[in-house]
Order: structure tokens, then C-alpha cells, then sequence
């Protein structure tokens, strides 16, 4: 059950306060009460240091894309705030970014794959799909950088096929590819794919995406059958968690909830049924599993429940019952 934004606001956790005002309580963001909000989350020390933290981007050599310290998931974090260009000094960032794009307009990242799975061995600056939609993202929502963004997108675009997004890197990285296969679409890179074509209309009413969400709806529905690329939705994928790193239930429900088609469709509805039996009797959600990364966050612990994930709940209930404006 949904709780009243009012007890949400009592939390006077800023990120939770300014969110709650824009997704729930739906109010612009000149509101003097929102321009106030969104002011003190940005200059919390948890935020302003993430912020810092990016200026060193794109920070240490990529080995795995589950590393919840990863500098592109703290971008993406921001960008899931509301920060934007011109709330912070992002010039450092901005230039690391620019500095290391491929032909395609795509950034890329430090990247080590060792010679048993196909890559180099070497550091290599490198893309995948799990990974360039994220960045790109974070870039498009954040209005970073405009220039060759939106062809950088439709090459991705392009690399959908009817059973969503494969397992697909960049050349630098030889003949890797995850453990599924060939023909199996790796279900987080299809969820990160869906993640950016949520930002545009145009992009999220394409063939392609709608492709993207009927394979994760179906693999929800096979979850006890079908694990493409060993991807499961078992029991660690059903617990709490935030922030939106890794593929869980509530990543999915929070992508897929911005797709109109998916809001009637009694699977999404089974998900956010398999989320709502773990509220408290108040209606509070507390995490049921912790990045620990994210120590310090009212999120980062499973003693009492988060302010922030419950917004997150909230926020999804809101979609599917229509009171919520996709693509801001």
C-alpha cells in the first residue's frame, strides 16, 4: 500500500524530500518548496561527494559491472536525483567524457577481459551494453554533453533484435561474450537498453523497445524455467535494494513501469505484488539486501526501513496507477 507523500516528507532526508515533491506530490520545479528541496540535496555531503568523487572519472579499471563503487552507477544515481549541468561544477567530468568516445559517439570505459573469455588480458578503453546505455543515460538526462549523443544512441538502438538486446561489446574487446547463448538476449543488458529509451518518446515507442519489454515481462513469467546468460529471478533478485545498480525486482519494476504498454499487463502487476507483501504494517519498505558502497545512505543498511527505497515503491505504484507523466 502506498503511504501519504506527507510521511515521506517527514523523513527530512533531502533527496527523498525533493523526489517526493516532483514524482508524487507533482509539483513543478520553480515551486520555491521544490527550488528549496533540490538546493539542500545538492549540497548534502553524501551528494556533494559524490560529485567530487566523478571529477576523477572514469576512476579505477573496470572488472566487473555488478562493483556498485563504480564512478558510471554513481553517475547514474545522480542523474535518477534530478541533478542536472548546471547544478554542480561537472567541467572535469564533462572533459574525461569527451576525451574517450569511439566512432560511434559512445564513451568508453577502462576495461580489462582476461584472454580465457575471449578478451586481450590488457586494459583496453572499451564499451558493452552493460555499461554505454548507462553512461549515455545519465548523459542525455543530466544534459552533460548533446553533441553526437543521439546517433550514439541509435547505433545502440540498432543492435536490438526481436528477443531484445545480446550480449554485445565493443571491437576492443575480441570475441567476449557472456555466458549464454548466442541467440539469448542478456537480460541486463536489455534492462539498461530500456533504461535510456525511457528518457524519449520517440525512442521509447520504437519497435526495439517494445521487443526489450516483452522479453523481460516474459522472463518473469518463465523465471522458473528461463535464465538466459544466467540471469535468474529467484530469491536475491526478489529482495529490496537500492540504489538501481544490478538486475533486481525493483530495478525491472521501475524501468518497465515507465513503458504504457507494460502498466496494464498482469505480469508487471505479479512483480509489484511480489514488492508490496514485504511492506511493513505502515506501509514502509526496509532493504532486504545492501550495496556496501553505499554505506551511509538510509538505503545502505537492513535494520530499519529506508525513506528512500519506500519513495521508490511509491513512485512505481503511482505509474501504474496512471498518475505519473513519463519521459520528464
Amino acid at each position: 500500500m502506498s503511504i501519504n507523500p506527507e510521511r515521506l516528507l517527514e523523513s527530512k532526508l533531502p533527496w527523498v524530500t525533493y523526489r517526493t515533491l516532483r514524482d508524487l506530490v507533482r509539483l513543478p520545479e520553480d515551486e520555491p518548496e521544490v527550488r528549496h528541496a533540490k538546493d539542500d540535496m545538492i549540497h548534502h555531503p553524501l551528494v556533494t561527494g559524490l560529485i567530487q568523487e566523478l571529477a576523477d572519472w572514469p576512476g579505477i579499471v573496470l572488472n566487473s559491472h555488478k562493483s556498485a563503487g563504480q564512478l558510471y552507477h554513481k553517475l547514474a544515481f545522480l542523474a535518477d536525483l534530478g541533478l542536472v549541468s548546471s547544478d554542480a561544477d561537472f567541467t572535469r567530468l564533462i572533459q574525461h567524457l569527451e576525451a574517450q568516445r569511439d566512432p560511434h559517439g559512445l564513451f568508453q570505459l577502462p576495461t580489462q577481459i582476461p584472454v580465457h573469455f575471449g578478451g586481450s588480458g590488457q586494459e583496453t578503453w572499451a564499451w558493452a551494453l552493460c555499461d554505454a546505455p548507462l553512461i549515455l543515460y545519465s548523459v542525455v538526462k543530466m544534459n552533460l554533453i548533446s553533441d553526437r549523443v543521439d546517433a550514439a544512441v541509435l547505433y545502440l538502438l540498432s543492435q536490438g533484435r526481436d528477443n531484445g538486446w545480446p550480449c554485445t561489446v565493443s571491437p576492443e574487446l575480441g570475441s567476449f561474450r557472456g555466458p549464454g547463448r548466442k541467440n539469448d538476449p542478456c537480460p541486463y543488458a536489455t534492462l539498461t537498453m530500456l533504461q535510456l529509451l525511457s528518457l524519449k518518446p520517440a525512442w521509447r515507442d520504437s519497435d526495439e523497445a517494445r521487443a526489450g519489454v516483452e522479453t523481460l515481462l516474459g522472463l518473469w513469467e518463465n523465471s522458473l524455467t528461463k535464465h538466459p546468460y544466467l540471469f535468474y529471478m529467484g530469491t536475491d533478485f526478489r529482495k529490496l535494494k537500492a540504489p538501481f545498480i544490478w538486475y533486481d525486482i525493483l530495478h525491472v519494476l521501475d524501468v518497465l513501469s515507465q513503458f504504457p504498454p507494460a502498466l496494464g499487463d498482469p505480469r508487471l502487476q505479479s512483480m509489484l505484488a511480489a514488492v508490496q507483501v514485504q511492506a511493513d504494517a505502515e506501509g514502509w519498505y526496509t532493504p532486504q539486501s545492501v550495496w556496501k558502497a553505499w554505506a551511509g545512505w538510509d538505503f545502505g543498511q537492513k535494520k530499519v526501513p529506508s525513506p528512500y527505497l519506500t519513495f521508490l515503491i511509491n513512485r512505481i505504484e503511482k505509474r501504474l496507477e496512471g498518475g505519473t507523466v513519463f519521459g520528464e
